[in-house]
């Protein structure tokens, strides 16, 4: 972040401050978000958050995740915040269409727009941009953003716990995206007090009874294995949707489970909802499927973790997305793990 030293003066001060995240909030997204909100009210500001959509269930534990305003839900609260900001923060995202109605009341302001995020290609909208395409996941990149300022002395368990969540949800229980830089920032969360075995249980294993009716019926009756092309495919109907009553985040994890066949490298999950197919995709190693959720399916995201979506009929989606994979049977064959 180029110009920190402007931040900081303009953070010294108490502020009207908005923190926003994307659309259908995950673990990271809610995590630095919630990090970031704590870390700032201890400078006296005036903090609120808005999610442009509900936050998934299973995160409601979170200190203090009931005082996120919810767009869909109160759209006009929502703008009254954003005109009264002084300074608005960007988080987990690299685009204001990321956050759909919210974007629009946010572009024309003239407030300080702050952007703090690890996707690629972040669009030219902020005045104060922290981004690296190489961290975790965004709750790394907060915990960067508050060594930037100097501050770490106000780190403490409650904002750590925040920021340990993101972590552990984004790298899968440390299971990919890791470094030696990320280790040494868990260790000093960890050292702060936060209770990592107490994380990744409510993180892990909070799951209702049809999580895993939900899990058994995708293993047993929605899995397809094509393995010319070492992927593997779950899909869900609408009728699945409304058999196992499925809500925002009850999905959230079970792409991962096509990862550990042995010869699979790309995951896909395909899921019809009410007007569109979601696509998430998941991969091993060195293959990327960025490039074919930005190309094929108006998404993006990560090398190992991307989603894209398409309005064309489930059927029809299926077959476009297994007709993409000739396009990337050599590099899929060759990839390493």
């Amino acid at each position: 972040m180029e110009n920190i030293t402007q931040l900081k003066a303009l953070l010294g001060v108490p502020k009207n401050i908005v923190i926003t995240t994307h659309r259908n909030p995950d673990g990271d997204a809610i995590g630095s978000s919630l990090g970031l909100y704590h870390f700032l009210n201890k400078g006296g500001h005036t903090v609120r958050m808005i999610t442009p959509s509900e936050y998934p269930e299973n995160f409601s534990w979170m200190p203090e995740i009931e005082k996120m305003v919810v767009y869909d839900i109160d759209p006009e609260y929502s703008q009254e915040l954003v005109e009264k900001a002084d300074i608005v923060f960007c988080l987990d995202f690299n685009a204001l269409d990321r956050i759909d109605k919210l974007g629009d009341l946010i572009e024309p302001t003239k407030c300080h727009k702050v952007m703090i995020d690890h996707h690629l290609y972040p669009e030219g909208f902020a005045d104060f941009l922290l981004s690296d395409t190489t961290a975790s996941s965004t709750c790394e990149l907060i915990v960067d953003f508050i060594h930037l300022l100097g501050m770490e002395s106000d780190l403490d368990v409650k904002i750590g716990e925040c920021l340990f969540t993101g972590i552990i949800t984004d790298t899968g229980s440390f299971r990919y995206s890791t470094s030696a830089k990320l280790y040494r920032i868990v260790g000093e969360l960890v050292e702060l007090g936060v209770d990592d075995y107490k994380l990744q249980d409510l993180i892990n294993n909070s799951m209702k009874e049809k999580h895993l009716r939900l899990l058994g019926h995708c293993l047993n009756n929605r899995m397809e294995i094509l393995e010319e092309y070492n992927t593997g495919i779950f899909y869900l109907t609408k009728q699945d949707y409304e058999d196992f009553d499925i809500q925002r985040g009850d999905t959230e994890g079970i792409v991962n489970y096509l990862l550990k066949i042995k010869n699979v490298k790309m995951a896909a999950f395909i899921m019809e909802q009410p007007k569109i197919v979601k696509i998430s995709l998941r991969s091993k190693g060195d293959f990327s499927v960025q490039e074919i959720a930005q190309k094929h399916f108006k998404g993006g995201g990560h090398k190992n973790a991307s989603g894209g979506f398409s309005f064309q009929p489930l059927e029809t989606t299926l077959k476009r997305f297994k007709g993409v994979l000739p396009q990337y049977r050599d590099k899929l064959a060759a990839a390493v793990i």
